[in-house]
């Protein structure tokens, strides 16, 4: 089996394992050192460490330089300065500090009053409640960035309100499902820092690339949302006299001051210092966490408590980051080093696509591993098989990353892995069902690949803010 074969045949193994269900990033590491023992072996370095010993060598002596043998493998060494290289990377600091910046702001008590405020304000708009868990939604994952956070949080807070406001099950599930995966795509998001230390570009281009397109996909849900309760008032009927409370514009204004303006205030600040430049992502992500502590203070819902298990599900889940950065790495080099990024990259240039049914195919590609894999997992381990092809067909790496940042929204609404769903779905009364869920899901299925389309066919809403911001 020639060494290309083996790429192929290693990348083979790696998706049906991985289909199996065995974890990602210790299957990525068991996979790049038992096929990378084989791609860096040196069988005359291992005899030459043999050759050392003489005739009188014990058993242990013996042992001791088979295993000497065993290990002067250069996979060892790839393992160690893979490892080395994530601990040491600074764009990845900013993931464990954005992540408790988001923890600290679900722990502050804040959605909550949030969600009503706003729910109050927009009463008279068509499909009220809709448009303000929406917007609540945008918010909070704005905030946060971690979508099981966000779902989960605003299905036991607004699901109830919406079904006691006879909406439609479908209709509300779906409003909750796709407003709670905006965090991975509008900055500060944690999926466009992962991406950029990828694929090697700017995080802060990135952020600027990403904000038009966040804002319009958020906006095609608003749109959706009203139009669609326009046309049928039955699945989100407007509230009844009395249902909601009449207050007085002063006492709104100051509700709006106490729960919009703080976190809107954090979510500009840290935003406004990455692109004017004032701090790098890092640094933003650093005050951003200490605005989360002080929000939990000035709300006082700050607990031991509640600071542990931010701290907790903050390591927990940059472990998981880190740990899959160090496996793909692992995999990734020894792939290539065998030739597997060569195969991929002559059998795509002999289909003779243009740019654009390159950016369809694999966007397609994208779409489908959403189904039974994870965003981080699809970053890390499969987008860098593109990396190398765009340069071919002259796809910028700024433009394709936020392509697959809104392809990416579709993984959590997609079955038979959608995971906003099955968040919604632990949470949710007993007589929602998974069914309803999905099918709620799936028109904001179309708003992605509508606002897609139009990313495409006017490229300035991703190239507009990084040319301003910081020339071409």
């Amino acid at each position: 089996m020639t060494d290309p074969v083996l790429a192929v045949t290693m990348l083979g193994i790696f998706i049906l394992i991985v289909f199996l269900g065995f974890p990602i990033a210790f299957t990525l590491m068991a996979m790049g050192l038992g096929f990378g023992y084989y791609a860096y072996f040196d069988a005359d370095l291992m005899w030459r460490t043999l050759g050392r010993l003489d005739e009188t060598a014990g058993s242990l002596e013996t042992f001791s330089a088979w295993l000497g043998g065993f290990f002067n493998n250069r996979i060892f060494d790839l393992f160690v300065n893979q490892s080395y290289t994530v601990m040491s990377n600074q764009i990845l600091t900013a993931v464990p500090l954005f992540l408790f910046m988001g923890y600290m702001v679900e722990r502050a008590n804040i959605v909550d009053r949030l969600f009503n405020t706003l729910n109050i304000a927009a009463k008279r708009i068509p499909g009220s409640m809709g448009v303000a868990a929406l917007l609540t939604c945008a918010l909070f994952a704005t905030a946060s960035g971690i979508v099981g956070a966000v779902v989960t949080l605003m299905g036991l807070l607004a699901l109830p309100a919406m079904l006691k406001a006879r909406y439609d099950t479908s209709f509300a599930s779906g409003i909750i499902c796709a407003g709670g995966t905006l965090g991975i795509l509008i900055p500060p998001s944690i999926m466009l820092i992962v991406y950029g230390a990828a694929a090697s570009v700017s995080v802060v281009q990135l952020y600027a690339a990403a904000m038009f397109p966040g804002l319009l996909l958020a906006g095609l849900y608003i749109v959706y949302v009203m139009g669609r309760s326009i046309l049928q008032p039955s699945i989100a009927p407007r509230p009844a006299e009395g249902e909601i409370p009449d207050i007085s514009t002063p006492r709104l204004v100051w509700m709006l001051i106490t729960s919009f303006l703080p976190l809107a205030f954090l979510i500009l600040a840290v935003l406004g210092s990455i692109l004017g430049g004032l701090a790098t992502p890092t640094e933003a992500a650093s005050m951003g966490a200490l605005g989360g502590i002080v929000l939990a203070f000035v709300y006082r819902a700050m607990t031991w408590q509640r600071l542990r298990e931010a701290v907790y599900l903050t390591a927990r889940t940059t472990a998981m980051v880190c740990w899959l950065f160090i496996g793909s790495y692992i995999f990734s080099s020894v792939f290539s080093y065998l030739g597997g990024e060569k195969v991929i990259s002559e059998f795509v240039q002999s289909m003779n696509l243009t740019p654009l049914t390159f950016l369809i195919l694999a966007q397609l590609i994208i779409f489908l591993l959403g189904w039974p894999l994870e965003w981080s997992e699809i970053i890390i381990i499969f987008v860098p098989i593109f990396l190398p092809l765009l340069e071919i067909f002259e796809v910028d790496p700024i433009f394709f990353g936020v392509l697959v940042a809104l392809n990416l929204q579709t993984s959590f609404l997609t079955p038979p892995m959608a995971m906003s769903a099955y968040y919604l779905k632990g949470i949710a009364p007993p007589d929602v069902r998974l069914v309803q869920i999905f099918k709620g899901c799936m028109p904001f299925l179309a708003m992605v690949f509508i606002t897609m389309a139009l990313v495409y066919i006017f490229p300035d809403l991703v190239f507009y803010l990084p040319e301003v911001f910081y020339g071409r």
